[in-house]
């Protein structure tokens, strides 16, 4: 199957320059690519393998061992050197086999045996032998391993795939079968931050992150659509258009391989790059020695034999957007400004111009420069947003919807935030900052669910600690062999066999009964009516919803957040795995106007209705964050009772603030048959926080 050509590809030139510097150097890390769907990440990384060098095997081995530096402890071993007519060794340096690199892809549903290995059952029942079967890991030695929708990668997997990459090393402990052999690859994943975020401390093991965007001129999209439809329509020709410029670029990365050893990295480098990371405040050393590993690839990749501070710039660019992150709501970035700062280039240049020869301040692939804002320095932990321009502070321009006199619409005409002029009498929107967050508890469904592994309820899964022994649905796969043999004892003497040994039926077969923890939907519906927007009560509301999302984030769920206010109810966020785009809607979350929890519930319950026929296996919890009134619309009872009928597992967390308490909150908890906890009931070690917030509003209110 033909490919399409690397240098067919049109811009992407950070997408296309950090995969070269792995390929040089294998030891940067590797490479994710972030994007939205469309921006040729998978393209780029298939067409990758055409250009790098060939590799040299040793006969034989499933390893791939190299025949100069053979590894000492792989299965096939061991490789000594021999003449070539040796029987017990059957190779010889001099007859070495060339291949092509591989590019081994790693489902997202692959298991933990496929992707390390396993007991190769078939040998060791028909010839009594135990052997081990190489997983993807092994194939994908001295080539690369491709992971597309990384993001969606179960997390025990993700954390064996980076071991083995930081180690170079693959250990096998399973199945009575103890291997350890090398694993080094080119490492590249490729994920689209819509459909969810990794963790941070995985976002850390991956060397250099770049941004995929389509490019924003006319005539490159265009070019990209000219070649795409030139190379459907006729592969062989199109590919053949561009194999001089395939094995022009192969022969360079070959000859940057060479030259990688010879480059040095000095003292004063080190420095550079020393200080650009404490300058970040990026944690740990992992940012220091990828840096310093990529300024050393793209000097040899650039033919210079010493890494100069252009070798730093363009390696920081890459390695420490995704490193300076401190929440995991925060987007990646960096300021070029910063960075220049940072690494003392406000003073002339030294080194050669960068890999494509463009200005610093024009990323060269199409695209229009970073908007404002993005990659400034985060906001220090407890921090409160500035109010945005025009508008005062919330405790000072609240309204209650109860009070006449307070509404219409003052907000500034040159406020950029600020919502459309509301007709005369109608009451006032605003739009409060996030009060600080805390570790939430762990809220979580009753009873054993069947869903998507996760950290939130218990559910009958494929891993997990063993709790009982039970007959098999069908073949017997997780066999429980302490249950098997007590079922099988009581009926030796009865069966009559000759000879010592037990006599096993299929009916003594006992299978392992495993429970884990699965993720969930977290349906947030949120009351954003006036009298939440009172003074900083909506403040402590979106610092309770954001730990809570913040604990969904941890936790692998998917969430959705719906809001009602004014006649109606709103879905800001469709179910989705991406927590951080929930984040940002709440953020942006406006305030004011009567309150229809009617609406509120009744879409809450459509919503769930529609994700159950998309994921029937993932149970919902709503999380209703409300006072507990309503003013407008049909009376609550029976939407609430809708929703007790579905079973929905429900948490109804109490806003009320007020000196006089109505209790109106705890009425709904028992209409739904839900959990009660109030604000401050949500917090886990640091839960005084939010209950300082809502203590301040009290003194206020």
């Amino acid at each position: 199957m033909t490919e399409f050509p690397f240098s067919a590809i049109v811009a992407m030139d950070d997408m296309r320059l950090a995969l070269i510097l792995n390929a040089v150097s294998p030891a940067v890390g590797g490479v994710l690519v972030r994007g939205e769907k469309g921006t040729a990440k998978s393209t780029a990384v298939r067409a990758l393998t055409a250009v790098l060098p060939p590799v040299e095997v040793i006969p034989g081995c499933r390893f791939s061992c190299d025949p100069v530096t053979p590894d000492p402890h792989c299965p096939d071993g061991p490789h000594g050197e021999g003449p070539p007519g040796d029987p017990r060794l059957g190779w010889h340096p001099g007859r070495a086999q060339p291949r092509p690199a591989r590019m081994v892809e790693l489902p997202v549903g692959a298991t933990e045996d496929r992707l390390t290995g396993s007991l190769d059952v078939g040998k060791a029942l028909t010839e009594g032998v135990t052997s081990f079967q190489p997983g993807l890991l092994a194939a994908a030695h001295r080539g690369v391993l491709y992971v597309d929708e990384v993001n969606l990668l179960h997390d025990h997997l993700v954390d064996l795939l980076l071991d083995a990459a930081a180690l170079g090393t693959s250990y096998v402990e399973r199945d009575g079968v103890s291997v350890r052999h090398a694993a080094r690859f080119l490492l590249v994943g490729t994920m689209n931050p819509e459909e969810g975020e990794l963790r941070p401390q995985l976002l850390d093991r991956f060397g250099l992150t770049v941004e995929a965007a389509a490019p924003r001129d006319p005539a490159s999209r265009a070019e990209v659509v000219r070649r795409r439809i030139a190379f459907d329509a006729a592969p062989g020709p199109f590919a053949a258009r561009f194999a001089g410029q395939e094995a022009a670029l192969a022969a360079a990365i070959a000859g940057a391989r060479q030259r990688l050893p010879r480059v040095a990295l000095g003292d004063d480098a080190l420095e550079r790059i020393a200080s650009g990371c404490a300058s970040f405040e990026v944690d740990g050393l992992r940012a220091d020695i990828v840096i310093a590993r990529a300024a050393l690839a793209h000097a040899a990749w650039s033919g210079r034999d010493a890494v100069t501070r252009e070798d730093i710039r363009v390696a920081a660019r890459l390695a420490l957007p995704h490193r300076r992150r401190r929440n995991p709501f925060d987007a990646p970035g960096l300021d070029d400004r910063q960075l220049d700062d940072a690494l003392g280039d406000d003073e002339p240049g030294d080194g050669e111009p960068g890999d494509d020869g463009t200005d610093d301040d024009d990323p060269g692939d199409g695209t229009d420069p970073p908007p404002p804002g993005r990659g400034q320095p985060p906001a220090r932990e407890g921090a409160r947003d500035p109010a945005p321009r025009g508008r005062q502070p919330s405790a000072d321009v609240t309204t209650s919807e109860n009070d006449p006199a307070r509404e219409g619409n003052s907000a500034s005409a040159d406020d950029p935030g600020s919502q459309p002029l509301a007709p005369a009498g109608a009451a006032r929107e605003i739009i409060a900052p996030s009060g600080a967050t805390f570790r939430a508890r762990r809220l979580e469904v009753a009873g054993q669910g069947h869903g998507a592994p996760g950290r939130r309820s218990r559910a009958v899964a494929a891993g997990g600690r063993t709790v009982a022994a039970a007959l098999p649905h069908g073949p017997a796969r997780d066999l429980h062999l302490t249950a098997t043999l007590m079922a099988a004892a009581p009926h030796q003497a009865r069966r009559r066999r000759a000879g010592p040994g037990l006599l096993l039926q299929t009916c003594d077969l006992r299978e392992r009964r495993r429970e884990g923890r699965e993720s969930n939907l977290v349906l947030f519906l949120v009351d954003a009516s006036g009298s939440m927007a009172a003074r900083r009560r909506m403040e402590a509301v979106k610092g309770a919803v954001l730990s809570l999302l913040l604990d969904a984030y941890q936790r692998r769920d998917k969430v959705g957040l719906i809001c009602f206010r004014g006649d109606t109810a709103q879905v800001l966020l469709p179910p989705t795995s991406s927590v951080d785009a929930a984040a940002r809607r709440l953020a942006a979350m406006p305030a004011g106007g009567r309150t229809p929890l009617a609406a509120g519930l009744a879409e809450a319950r459509a919503t769930l209705a529609r994700e159950r026929l998309r994921d029937p296996r993932r149970r919902p919890l709503l999380v209703i964050v409300t006072d507990g009134r309503h003013t407008r619309g049909a009376d609550p009872a029976a939407a609430a009772a809708h929703l007790r009928h579905d079973n929905i597992a429900s948490i109804v967390v109490d806003c009320e603030a007020d000196p006089v308490r109505l209790g109106l909150a705890g009425a709904l908890a028992r209409l739904l048959g839900a959990q009660y906890l109030s604000l401050p009931d949500l917090g886990d070690l640091s839960a005084g926080l939010l209950a300082d917030s809502v203590r301040t509003y009290r003194k206020v209110a």
